[in-house]
């Protein structure tokens, strides 16, 4: 049931005035249910119970953590009228909804077998010497430590999946960070759900009240208020460039600046080798159709920028991908408000100098549909401005024709920092150009080769995350269980008492985990 209500810790609370509705862009209407936007009070209450929970949730096992974690999933699965609202919130079909839910549960999960299994901490032990000379060799033990509580905001375009019970709040409640979500307007109600989930399981598990939290907003106020509060030590974004930056920048005037570790916009160039272009690029431009219009283009990793070689055969994979993604049926946007800044970034893209509209898809389209659009220009005039390296969210995509592979290489080197970077190419023909991978690797931070970049696995070897706008740090990724690393800071203890000590460093090792010993990895006890 959804009441509007925010979740200081376990209890609903709903003091202020200010309301606010989601709407259904599928219907073009304002949805039932009325939120009620947190003040103040509410948003210091969550974070003094958050701080006071952390003192506990900070050092239960990764046994009790995990069995919390699996509990929110079941809980997850029992929301009977989830996809439901799901849809209604954000224009999405069924079976989005039901993919993004099996994701959400398979994140959690694989946490849950994260923190069970304990090596994750990265325990280090170097044992005293003390009749090293000239000097005594102290003992030091190591292990990384959770910075305390948390604050995530819900994205737009992933209503689980990065959102309430997302991977930004799976991988700090993993950490032993209190998480206190900034629920995103647009699927108030998907979130207030989810977040019953949470705090059902949270009983069910005895975890501290303020071990989790769910705040309603309408606007900007209370994020900046949550990211400017003392008692927050560490914030998760997805979105635009302008507001993740905006958000980075609060966190770094604080007296106590703190790590934001925000998502935000990515371009993710696919780079079409002329061999590979000759061969199949009628293969590539039906197959990048399809990618382009996935999701209404509105996924992280949409490709928005496609760069290749001048000449007959780049001309003939532009006519191919224009015959084809005019094919394709628009589909509904998330909200007027992203639709509204499609168009207007999209204009903003057709009004400069050198554009050639290659295809669009012209028939008239329901109120909060996209109108795919792909265009091209010459990579000199690419370079000359920056405003063609703008991220259009939506079915948008811009062919860039270099002169030459030596300004292929120019470009790619000039662009601003991408989650990902592709590289189509014929058999061998990768080995050729060592420069023009090596120029794709320093700009993205992932590589895919021959296949298309929307979709993100969820596993360790994932990253997502890149140079700077990509993310805000791009040491460290948003998907896969690595990303607990983003929520801890290393500690170490200096000739400690044994029984002191977490069991994670105790000389017994009663947990059994992989240990560096004295720079050899080890399970033994000492």
């Amino acid at each position: 049931m959804i009441t509007g209500k925010n979740y200081i810790g376990f209890t609903a609370s709903a003091i202020g005035t200010k309301t606010y509705k989601t709407f259904n862009p599928q219907t073009n209407t304002d949805n039932d249910a009325v939120f009620t936007e947190a003040t103040s009070e509410e948003i210091n209450q969550a974070v003094a119970l958050a701080t006071e929970a952390f003192k506990h949730f900070s050092k239960i096992s990764g046994k009790a953590k995990a069995e919390f974690l699996n509990t929110i999933a079941d809980e997850i699965l029992a929301l009977d009228t989830l996809i439901e609202t799901y849809c209604k919130e954000s224009g999405l079909p069924e079976g989005r909804a039901m993919g993004e839910r099996s994701r959400t549960i398979g994140q959690l999960r694989a946490f849950a077998n994260l923190v069970e299994e304990g090596a994750w901490v990265e325990a280090a032990i170097d044992t005293a010497q003390p009749e090293r000379s000239p000097m005594p060799k102290p003992d030091l033990r190591k292990m990384y430590r959770g910075l305390g509580p948390v604050v995530v905001f819900g994205a737009s375009n992933f209503p689980l999946a990065y959102s309430t019970a997302g991977g930004d709040t799976a991988a700090a409640l993993a950490a032993g960070c209190p998480v206190i979500v900034k629920s995103h307007p647009m699927h108030a109600g998907t979130g207030e759900l989810v977040a019953s989930a949470i705090i059902k399981a949270a009983k069910k598990t005895n975890m501290p009240d303020g071990v989790f939290s769910n705040i309603n907003s309408s606007g900007i106020e209370v994020g900046q208020q949550l990211v400017k509060h003392a008692g927050v030590k560490a914030v998760g974004f997805t979105g635009s460039i302008k507001g993740g930056r905006a958000l980075y920048d609060l966190a770094a005037e604080r007296e106590e600046p703190i790590p934001v570790f925000a998502e935000m916009g990515s371009i993710n160039p696919v780079v079409l080798l002329p061999k590979a272009l000759s061969e199949q690029g009628t293969e590539w431009a039906k197959t990048y159709a399809g990618s382009i219009t996935l999701g209404t283009g509105q996924f992280c990793t949409n490709p928005g920028l496609i760069l290749g070689i001048a000449g007959e055969d780049l001309d003939t994979f532009i006519d191919v991908l224009s015959q084809e993604i005019v094919k394709v049926e628009p589909t509904c946007m998330l909200h007027p408000n992203i639709k509204g800044a499609y168009l207007k970034n999209k204009e903003k893209a057709l009004e400069q100098d050198g554009i050639t509209v290659a295809a669009v898809y012209k028939s008239e389209v329901q109120p909060n549909y996209a109108q795919q659009t792909v265009v091209s220009v010459a990579g000199s005039t690419f370079l000359e401005n920056i405003n063609l390296h703008q991220e259009v969210f939506g079915p948008f995509s811009m062919v860039v024709a270099c002169s030459s592979l030596e300004e292929l290489e120019l470009v790619i080197s000039k662009l601003e920092g991408q989650l990902t970077g592709t590289l189509i190419a014929a058999d061998q023909e990768a080995d050729a150009h060592p420069g023009i991978i090596s120029a794709l690797q320093n700009r993205v931070g992932r590589i895919i080769f021959n296949g298309v970049p929307t979709g993100v696995e969820v596993c360790p070897s994932m990253v997502h995350g890149g140079p700077y706008p990509s993310s805000t740090d791009s040491r460290f990724t948003a998907v896969g269980t690595q990303s607990i690393k983003r929520w801890v800071r290393p500690f170490s203890f200096q000739d400690w008492p044994d029984h002191l000590l977490p069991l994670e460093l105790q000389n017994a090792n009663p947990l059994g985990i992989l240990r560096l010993v004295n720079n050899t990895q080890t399970t033994d006890a000492l």
